[in-house]
């Protein structure tokens, strides 16, 4: 397991019977964790205190209660500040988990010693963006949100790279992918983080483990001559990291050669010292 324990602002204090409790900068939230299956004995102080706290609905989604929280709030990690917004479907606009990518990859980056061009795909709220940014890379940053797309240029910045070479783009990843196959534009390093399941533009349904197959053919053909990295992610309990290794495998490393590796994210819960599944991560790497 990929463990980011690297974090100050933030810390996973308790797990358990389907929560987690969580501080994020001076403020806990307790939040619901379907892979949280097991109980014990939840007797940190901190669960009765929690600033706020996502209840879902019998209706479906849900929402905060007990919500003494500022409607926005930062947190750092190293050299990287996120302004955290608490939203609805229990996210904050950050997945602390994935520090432990983010300090792999800058740290290929900047031992590259060349120029790095990386696709974001599914961007989200950019924390992938601005480390790679903060690590010296230009990045295209790609996703349908534009709220979303808003709050990565707020957190890019906040970390200090306002003039970064970041361009931003609202767009369906896919479509922008093709459109990029037909231009000839070359990427060093892909990111993509998409999602279990959501729907096109179009209406059109979609479930990565029926689609990300066809993504990573699609974005393989943007790898420029010499590529650096491609990291693929994936929070689909049905999608083993394995399987995205091995699609990594045929469509990248029969082309360029070069390491394969892949691994569950985890946060350590600091009541109990073990560590939490929080997703997954498969990496190529050309060294």
């Amino acid at each position: 397991m990929w463990i980011a324990d690297k974090w100050e602002d933030y810390e996973l204090l308790d797990a358990s019977d389907g929560e987690r409790l969580e501080r994020w900068g001076k403020y806990v939230l307790r939040r619901p964790d379907p892979q949280i299956i097991w109980k014990n004995s939840a007797t940190h102080k901190a669960w009765n205190k929690a600033d706020a706290t996502y209840k879902r609905s019998s209706n479906g989604g849900g929402g905060w209660s007990k919500n003494t929280l500022p409607a926005t709030w930062n947190i750092s990690y190293g050299e990287l500040t996120f302004c955290l917004k608490p939203m609805g479907f229990k996210h904050t606009g950050l997945f602390p988990e994935q520090a432990a990518n983010w300090d792999w990859f800058s740290e290929l980056i900047r031992n590259a010693h060349r120029p790095i061009k990386v696709l974001n795909l599914f961007a989200y709220t950019g924390g992938a963006t601005v480390a790679a940014a903060k690590a010296g890379a230009s990045v295209v940053h790609v996703d349908a949100a534009k709220g979303m797309v808003a709050q990565a240029k707020e957190n890019a910045a906040l970390s200090g790279l306002a003039d970064a070479p970041i361009r931003y783009i609202v767009d369906d990843c896919k479509k922008f992918v093709e459109r990029e196959i037909r231009r000839g534009n070359k990427y060093d390093a892909v990111i993509m983080d998409p999602p279990s399941y959501g729907r096109g533009p179009s209406g059109e349904v979609w479930k990565i483990e029926d689609s990300v197959d066809e993504l990573i053919t699609l974005t393989s053909q943007l790898l420029s001559n010499d590529p650096l990295f491609f990291l693929v992610n994936s929070y689909t309990t049905g999608l083993s990291p394995a399987a995205m290794q091995y699609i990594l495998g045929l469509k990248v490393v029969s082309r360029y050669g070069g390491r394969l590796e892949s691994e569950e994210l985890g946060l350590r819960v600091s009541a109990t010292g073990l560590a939490i599944p929080c997703g997954a991560s498969a990496r190529w790497y050309r060294k």
